[in-house]
């Protein structure tokens, strides 16, 4: 079987190059062989990007998250725009809202969020979304500014009612370790509520581990598969048939070959 994590922060998981070389190893031993990178601002991908571009089946989003709303970087839509000419860079991201903790103000986070819409809609790239506490503006902003290549709702955390909500839309669900969760009962209701054509899976590396996992200190993606087994046995679903039609899923939202 294998396993595509379409969300981890290799440079959070460890800041050493050759650490991270041994976490993206011990995935593939694991059987997560495609894995897309993600930092939260443009300083950070580009000192992981030079560590770990020349690693098969590694890809890269670009972006600046809501926490780095007041110093986004100079220049920094050119500097996006730059860095999606590299290789393997396959979306924009993560970009979005999080009004659960204090990152400057509405206005200025909104603001960031759209114009990296704008950007992926140039670029013709799917835009990789974090929304925390920020349902209600992030599907209004969506619905007048999702670009055609789609958008990725990482480590979902709304109910399955805003995911129905959104399924007349271009969007993809991620789920991350927080779906094992035995009190996660929004997440567990949605995923027995949309197509399962829509939903993809995440380790959102450090953070989220797995409930088999909960004792250690950081999530890896090799920890990928318990989430996937979890999400089988919840739709009823043969656990190597889940995992080729999540590899076909994954594909299809960054636009990249089977």
């Amino acid at each position: 079987m294998k396993f595509f994590d379409t969300h981890a922060h290799i440079g959070l998981v460890y800041d050493n190059p050759v650490e991270q070389l041994k976490v993206i190893i011990q995935a593939k031993q694991a059987g997560v062989q495609r894995i897309v990178s993600i930092n939260n601002s443009l300083h950070d991908f580009e000192k992981v990007y030079k560590n770990i571009k020349a690693i098969p089946g590694i890809y890269h989003a670009v972006g600046v998250a809501p926490s780095e709303v007041t110093n986004p970087g100079a220049d920094w839509i050119n500097t996006i725009e730059k860095n999606l000419e590299l290789p393997n860079v396959v979306a924009v991201g993560e970009t979005g809202l999080d009004y659960y903790k204090n990152f400057g103000d509405k206005r200025s986070q909104i603001e960031l969020f759209i114009t990296q819409l704008e950007i992926a809609q140039k670029h013709n790239l799917p835009v990789i979304i974090h929304n925390r506490d920020a349902g209600n503006d992030l599907y209004d902003i969506l619905s007048e500014h999702i670009p055609d290549a789609g958008a990725i709702l990482h480590c979902y955390s709304e109910n399955a009612e805003y995911a129905k909500k959104c399924l007349d839309k271009n969007i993809w669900f991620s789920f991350a370790g927080n779906l094992t969760y035995r009190n996660a009962r929004n997440l567990h209701e949605t995923v027995l509520n949309i197509p399962v054509e829509r939903i993809l899976i995440e380790t959102e590396s450090p953070f989220m581990i797995p409930a088999e996992f909960r004792e250690r200190k950081r999530t890896m993606p090799a920890y990928l598969p318990s989430t996937a087994k979890f999400l089988s046995e919840m739709l009823d679903m043969d656990l190597e048939a889940l995992s080729e039609q999540l590899w076909t899923n994954s594909c299809k939202a960054f636009n990249i070959p089977e």
